[in-house]
């Protein structure tokens, strides 16, 4: 006799469950019926943030689960456990053998007074960000606009990169010292502060909302710090409440802080009724995870199939990715087990924090966490509560993070939202499944969160797999694949390009990148248009976001030869602004603590007295510096000083994969450290030599000598073609170091494509250089002309021109410098 189940709710785990049965359920032993608050089927609410890139909410649809009555707004009003009857808000009657709770859980708001303003969201559902989004356009200003976002925790970071995708300037403000202080420590919170800042979001920590009073069209949040900001939205995103008042009502036992209580069947103190997911109390915990109430619906389709199913208990590790910041927290993250030892490097050049927490006898991984660069948390995670061998510092030391993921057993968890172990994936690698579609398909290993997709890669590569170069999930292509469709099709947008040649709404990965292609092939400004949305921080404002949250300008000084006249504008802007002056191992000027409302001031005066951008911010060309040469050296040979402006000047402005350095010595004693550059030059007395793939940083390499002897005609050819070959075909953020070593037949092939043109292709990268060299314009003077991209240097603070309080200084040798936020040292075990 078929029976009736009714679930309640219709969120990601209401939606597991029913198709959980409906794929276990194969002789149709259960009726289905679904009554769902919500007007909209399923959704990933996991994703709920890349909802702002596309507003349509048909992106984040779940499969639809066949044969189940759905009824779309309709909700459970009230229940009668002894009639077993559900009457809906639609005064339909639904009678059920099995009924399971699925309510998920609902936004805690703080009693701060105007909460209730217009203007104030919560951050729950697709129906809350239109109405942010209604409300952020009706706010119809010029200037920055700006948001607070009350709670710095997972979901408030989420939310707050919601905000900036719409254009706003975010403020976070957490009431706990540092931001998601449930995942992460003081260490790496600290670093986190610094990346997230990077996305022009602004942090408030130790703080709360005190009160939230209109101002106009705005409104004024005075927080118990004393600071007061001036925003069009709020965004409440505090922590969750179980939704367990039909529970409640139907006289069910509730958690002390809520939640309806169930065993480890998930069955309530009713045997006919069943709770799972947010609304569901556990062993005393309520989980705010989707995997645990993932495992919730397996358990409970497995008891009303006839099986004995136990809920294991819940991997509550956490991944974040924001624009460029990973944060991962797994296992006992914050060393709670007692005896445990941490093991912490932390690279504040870098921008990576790791810790990993081991046993007190240093052999089994307890937990971790990760802030910068993740990579390691996939190969981690399926590790804790094992045995590790060797050193654990190796597990996240910089040159020892690759553990092997053959040492993993079995049954490990690759996938922990859906409980998918390694002997899952490599039995349906076993039985064809060639690409990451396909086990996702299979396995459902990737599905939800996304954070094991990399080992999904590692898998299929130790099976003999050959893998994909595409640049993301959203292209099938590679960078200098894509390089080429552009250049060859003449598109000229991201959204032309993704549509065409690509699926999705793009990523942080492909954005950037597509941005810098289209910069390299002449596209016009990199703030035109849908270009701006491209850009990270640095190339946004033309600036570099520093650690306070000012940023930096540096004007170009080509070959480090400046005039008196020119020093003289420099120290006055200096002393105007109040701002720090570095000289640079670079031989140029940094200008440090400029605000956001300050740049274009700063800018007419360098541009009116004859200067420009020095591209500080950009993936292009920074520098090329020289010694004195023949002018003032006794030694010199050749004059490295007019040769490094002339190069400066002809490829400044032009972008690339990573950063580019050069230098130009004028002897052999190499005083300007040319070999340490991407291309660099040093001065014979029969001409130059000309070396390529060096560079500095964390790990130095000297460049090779390509050609020797060569004239300066010769050697600008030779330059034109190394770099724009460079452009066209290394892979996103790969130094030309990387990208000679990665090449087929390296150096030597290098020499032949760009010395001998063994594929006939120099004339066109020679073409492409000249291109570029004529279409050059300053990227300040165009912010300066334009009144529309002047508009995006405003102050996001109660008035333009007024500083940030937020931002604070201290004084050091007779100059302003950030107050440092504190990050703590290597501990060893």
């Amino acid at each position: 006799m078929t029976r009736t189940l009714v679930i309640v709710g219709y969120g990601m785990v209401g939606h597991r469950l029913a198709q959980a049965m409906r794929d276990r359920d194969v002789h149709g032993a259960w009726r289905i019926t679904v009554l769902a608050e919500e007007t909209r089927p399923a959704y990933d609410r996991v994703a709920l943030s890349s909802y702002v890139h596309t507003w349509d909410a048909g992106d984040l649809t779940l499969p639809a689960v066949v044969g189940v009555d759905l009824r779309l707004g309709e909700a459970a009003l009230e229940i009668d456990r002894v009639k077993r009857e559900i009457i809906t808000s639609k005064g339909e009657r639904v009678t059920y053998d099995a009924l399971v709770l699925a309510t998920g859980s609902a936004p805690f708001v703080p009693p701060v007074p105007g909460r209730e303003l217009p203007g104030c969201f919560v951050y729950r559902t697709i129906d809350d960000l239109d109405a942010i989004r209604e409300a952020v356009e009706a706010a119809g200003r010029t200037g920055r606009r700006a948001g607070m976002v009350l709670g710095g925790g997972l979901l408030g970071l989420e939310a707050a990169n919601a905000l900036r995708g719409m254009g706003l300037s975010p403020h976070v403000v957490e009431l706990a010292p540092r931001l998601m202080p449930i995942q992460v420590d003081d260490g790496g919170a600290g670093l986190l502060r610094d990346l997230v800042q990077k996305l022009d979001l602004t942090v408030h920590t130790g703080t709360s909302a005190q009160v939230i009073e209109r101002d106009g069209q705005r409104m004024v949040v005075k927080l118990t710090s004393g600071v007061e900001l001036d925003v069009d939205v709020v965004v409440f995103s505090a922590g969750i409440r179980p939704r367990d008042d039909l529970a409640r009502a139907m006289g069910l036992t509730v958690g002390q802080c809520g939640g309806v209580v169930v065993d480890e069947g998930c069955r309530t103190g009713d045997a006919n009724v069943y709770a799972i997911g947010e609304c569901a109390c556990v062993a005393g915990m309520v989980y705010g995870l989707v995997a645990p109430g993932y495992a919730m619906a397996e358990v409970v389709a497995d008891r009303l199939l006839g099986g004995t199913a136990t809920f294991p208990g819940a991997d509550t590790s956490t991944k974040l990715k924001l624009l460029g910041v990973d944060v991962a927290s797994f296992g006992d993250a914050h060393a709670t087990t007692e005896g445990a030892l941490e093991v912490v490097f932390n690279d504040a050049v870098a921008g990576t924090y790791a810790k990993v927490v081991v046993s007190d006898d240093a052999k089994t991984l307890l937990g971790g966490i990760l802030v910068g660069d993740a990579s390691a948390y996939t190969m981690l995670r399926p590790l804790v509560g094992r045995a590790i061998s060797g050193d654990p510092a190796a597990l996240v030391a910089p040159a020892g993070t690759d553990v092997a993921l053959g040492s993993l057993p079995d049954d490990a968890q690759v996938c922990s939202c859906n409980a998918v172990t390694k002997a899952v994936i490599k039995g349906a690698i076993a039985e064809g499944c060639a690409d990451v579609p396909g086990l996702k398909s299979c396995t459902k290993a990737g599905t939800t969160c996304g954070s094991c997709v990399p080992m999904l890669k590692q898998l299929l590569t130790e099976a003999g797999v050959a893998q994909s170069k595409a640049l993301c999930e959203h292209f099938d292509y590679s960078r200098a694949e894509l390089f080429e469709i552009v250049a060859g099709s003449g598109v000229s947008t991201f959204s032309e390009l993704i549509t065409k040649h690509g699926r999705g709404f793009g990523c942080d990965i492909c954005k950037p990148a597509v941005a810098s292609i289209l910069a390299s092939l002449g596209t016009g400004h990199v703030l035109d248009g849908e270009q701006a949305s491209l850009q990270d921080t640095n190339d946004h404002f033309l600036a570099n976001l520093q650690r306070n949250g000012t940023y930096s300008v540096v004007p170009r000084i080509p070959g480090g030869e400046i005039t008196p006249d020119k020093l003289m504008v420099i120290a006055e802007v200096a002393r105007d602004y109040g701002l720090y002056t570095k000289i640079t191992g670079g031989q140029r000027i940094d200008l440090f603590g400029a605000t956001v409302d300050q740049l274009p001031h700063i800018w007419r005066r360098l541009v009116d007295a004859g200067m420009e951008s020095g591209h500080a911010y950009g993936k292009a060309l920074r520098t090329v510096k020289s010694c004195v040469g023949t002018t003032w050296c006794r030694y010199g040979v050749q004059d490295s000083v007019a040769l490094a402006i002339q190069l400066e000047l002809r490829y400044r402005g032009l972008r690339s994969p990573h950063k580019l350095k050069s230098a130009v010595s004028g002897c052999a004693r190499e005083c300007a450290e040319a070999r340490g550059k991407d291309f660099g030059v040093i001065a014979t007395e029969h001409g130059w030599n000309l070396y390529v793939g060096g560079n500095g940083g964390f790990r130095p390499r000297h460049a090779d000598l390509l050609v020797s002897d060569v004239d300066t005609d010769t050697l600008i050819r030779l330059v034109d073609r190394f770099l724009m070959f460079y452009v066209r075909t290394a892979d996103r953020l790969q130094r030309t170091s990387a990208w000679i070593e990665a090449m087929d037949g390296g150096l030597d092939h290098l020499r032949a494509v760009i010395v001998d043109d063994s594929l006939g292709i120099c004339a066109d990268l020679e073409s492409a250089m000249h291109q570029h060299v004529g279409a050059y314009a300053d990227e300040w003077r165009g912010v300066l002309e334009d009144p529309e991209k002047l508009a995006r240097f405003t102050s996001f603070v109660n008035a333009p021109g007024t500083p940030d309080p937020t931002i604070s200084f201290r004084e050091e040798r007779g100059q302003r410098v950030p107050v440092q936020l504190g990050i703590p040292e290597v501990v060893s075990p």
